[in-house]
């Protein structure tokens, strides 16, 4: 593996490993204007969301590493504390990045990539439209984080209204993460979309806690059929299922395997170890465990 100190890497070379390693990045697409009103629209995938209540977003209009120049959207929100942060979704992203070519600040990026500007409610900052959802925001602080070039400036804003497009809500009223299709920058001129090809979903621990590797038994973690991610998979589960649904489990969905290989115990526990991770991959939890303590209780 190889170890940097950052203070001796150039600037460009630092900024590649970290974004080329820090990702996939959401996108704030930010509406700004200047003092005598002029728009700007620009993106920024040093972006995230840091607090709901109040409900706080945060991005970085870096400082140029080439030539130490701040970004237009920064000398705007300086003037007039406010932005638009318009999330990037796939069907608007050639157009978001035709906006992040260097036009001169008297340049309109609404007119030059296509969008069509919306008033917003709260902020003097424009709306893009066709953004599936909206924040508008006032800036209550920026915090300059270097003066020499490659240097974050961290814009803090609050959102004061939030706007959604119906159509990526799902019959609860909530955004479904299949229809927003949203977008995302990695390193280089790499970007990566959240569709169902590389989406998939774990339950999150947020009430409950995992069994831990330190209960696993010996003879799993030791098969060699399963990665320590997969361990990880298995070691989430609650409690072991009891013996009664064992033995159920077994006697409905296992029986083929333990008739066929009554005889040869090593090859009867690797199938059912490989029957196991194949559930594993489905997100079958439960049923992995029963087919994993099934050999136990032969």
């Amino acid at each position: 593996m190889l170890t940097f100190n950052p203070s001796d890497l150039p600037v460009q070379k630092l900024h590649q490993y970290l974004l080329g390693a820090i990702g996939p990045r959401p996108i704030a697409f930010a509406s700004t204007i200047d003092a005598d009103g002029k728009p700007n629209l620009a993106p920024f995938s040093f972006f995230n969301v840091f607090s709901a209540n109040p409900p706080i977003l945060i991005f970085s209009p870096a400082r140029s590493g080439r030539s130490n120049t701040t970004k237009d959207t920064y000398n705007n929100v300086k003037v007039v504390p406010e932005v638009v942060i318009n999330i990037v979704n796939h069907s608007i992203v050639q157009q978001m990045s035709l906006a992040s070519s260097p036009y001169p600040s008297d340049v309109d990026e609404f007119v030059k990539s296509g969008f069509t500007s919306l008033a917003s409610e709260t902020i003097k900052p424009m709306r893009v439209a066709e953004s599936p959802v909206q924040f508008e925001c006032k800036v209550n602080q920026v915090v300059e984080l270097g003066n020499e070039g490659g240097a974050g400036n961290l814009i803090i804003c609050e959102v004061t209204r939030i706007h959604i497009n119906e159509n990526v809500l799902d019959e609860n009223g909530m955004i479904d993460q299949h229809k927003i299709d949203l977008v995302s920058r990695m390193g280089g001129d790499w970007y990566c979309r959240a569709d169902s090809n590389s989406m998939f979903e774990i339950k999150k621990p947020i009430t409950t806690c995992g069994i831990g590797f330190d209960q696993l038994p010996l003879d799993i973690v030791s098969s060699g059929v399963f990665s320590k991610n997969d361990l990880g998979q298995l070691a989430g589960i609650e409690e072991f299922p009891n013996e009664t649904d064992v033995n159920e489990y077994k006697l409905l969905e296992l029986s083929d395997l333990f008739v066929t290989l009554d005889n040869d115990a090593e090859k009867l526990e690797n199938e059912l170890h490989l029957r196991a991770l194949s559930l594993l991959k489905q997100n079958k939890l439960q049923e992995a465990w029963l087919t994993l303590l099934a050999f136990n209780n032969g």
